[in-house]
């Protein structure tokens, strides 16, 4: 589980739909709403590249 109190290096292979602050970052960088990621996510799972493939068809 994700922890805000935790300031290592972020996972940015996957995509975390269940903590807002991951969702709010991967939302704006792909310039989709929570719930198109959200979607996305459901769709093709949690890789990065999965979703940025699939929010880009």
């Amino acid at each position: 589980m994700d922890s805000t109190k935790n300031v290592g290096s972020p996972d940015r292979d996957r995509v975390n739909v269940n903590e807002d602050y991951e969702l709010q970052y991967w939302s704006e960088k792909f310039g989709v709403s929570r719930d198109r990621l959200k979607e996305a996510v459901e769709a093709v799972g949690t890789s990065v590249k999965a979703v940025q493939e699939y929010l880009n068809k």
